[in-house]
């Protein structure tokens, strides 16, 4: 049986530096008979050169538009807001199944073009678990940003957290966090809900290791359902809460008006300020990079929110191998989409376009 055209596509999103496909997986894929075709990125955290050294054909960047059409698109993040047809088989993280804004107009270009998306957040093992997730570095990175956010409110600076820079490895990021605290590590009290989930350990890991006393939450903490008045007493709240259904609130906006409050820094790693599921109503669009925090409050006792939905393009060479480690074995399984977890996402695409159609 034929193997299966992988098309890696160049990011559009800005300072997206990680990578669906990274050269050593490529490597792999390549032995087991596939052909694989790289763009060029200005952008990502590894160049084109090492894909060609492993066998990889390369393409300029956003050619995928006029590839064959049983190519399989490759990517990470949302597709850019264009309105063409899509007619390709298309792999990558949609955000587009919890009603987000835009998401009919989207999956209607799919329609158009009879193509497929296999949305890599729904590729899940028959007991619905995700079979591979970016959580983990998402968590450590949301962590980390949230303390840098920290050390910058102890030291006034304006504002608190300047345009954010991809690290080059773990143990750099965790050095710059512990110097950046400094004396203030120990008396820093933070919270992560979700703690026991990927993002949550991660989120952990990194406060433990920049030598911060930290308060993990979850299920047994939240079942109760919130608002949850407990949370204006820490500096610091990482929200890593994978949420599938509406929650009650976990904070209110009205709470955060309250005298006495404690809390300075939120970090939404789960950030969907878009859709009907977020557990934190108090903020409507995402940051970024360039610009990280939202000041919620202002006056004397500030508080600011970071929500950036890509947090790991923080070490986008690590994040993106582990990932991509994960993927693989499913993607080796690409000649054959009607079993497994290819089927199971497509279950989900094809119900998301009923539900279009019944919408008109």
């Amino acid at each position: 049986m034929t193997k299966p055209h992988l098309w890696l596509r160049a990011e559009t999103k800005q300072l997206e530096e990680r990578i669906a496909l990274t050269p050593s997986i490529a490597k792999q894929l390549l032995a087991a008979g596939f052909q694989i075709t790289v763009e060029e990125s200005e952008q990502s955290a590894i160049s084109s050169d090492k894909y060609q050294q492993v066998g990889c054909e390369i393409q300029l960047a956003h050619s995928w538009r006029r590839a064959p059409e049983h190519c399989i698109i490759l990517g990470l993040k949302e597709l850019s807001s264009d309105n063409f047809p899509l007619i390709h088989s298309h792999i990558h993280f949609a955000h587009v199944y919890k009603n987000q804004q835009g998401w009919q107009s989207f999956l209607q270009r799919f329609v158009e073009g009879k193509g497929q998306l296999f949305d890599l957040e729904y590729l899940v093992d028959e007991n619905k678990r995700r079979i591979a997730a970016f959580g983990y570095w998402a968590g450590f990175a949301g962590a980390a940003v949230a303390l840098k956010a920290f050390a910058g409110r102890c030291q006034n600076n304006n504002p608190i957290l300047a345009p954010l820079s991809s690290s080059p490895n773990k143990k750099t990021l965790v050095d710059d966090i512990k110097a950046l605290l400094n004396k203030h590590s120990d008396s820093v009290k933070m919270l992560v809900i979700g703690a026991k989930g990927r993002s949550g350990r991660g989120a952990v890991e990194m406060a433990e290791l920049a030598g911060v006393n930290v308060t993990q939450w979850d299920i047994d903490e939240t079942k109760v359902g919130g608002p949850f008045p407990q949370l204006l007493a820490y500096d610091v709240i990482i929200n890593c809460v994978f949420v599938q259904s509406a929650l009650p609130p976990f904070l209110t906006t009205d709470m955060l008006q309250q005298e006495g409050r404690r809390l300075a820094i939120i970090c939404d790693v789960s950030c969907d300020p878009y859709g009907d599921y977020n557990p934190l109503p108090i903020y409507d669009k995402c940051t970024t990079f360039s610009k990280p925090t939202l000041r919620l409050i202002d006056g004397k006792n500030p508080l600011d929110l970071i929500a950036i939905d890509h947090l790991p393009s923080l070490l986008p060479v690590e994040s993106s191998e582990d990932f991509c480690q994960q993927l693989l074995p499913h993607l080796l399984q690409l000649n054959n989409v009607n079993q497994g977890v290819w089927q199971r996402a497509n279950d989900i695409f094809v119900s998301k376009l009923n539900e279009i159609t019944l919408l008109k």
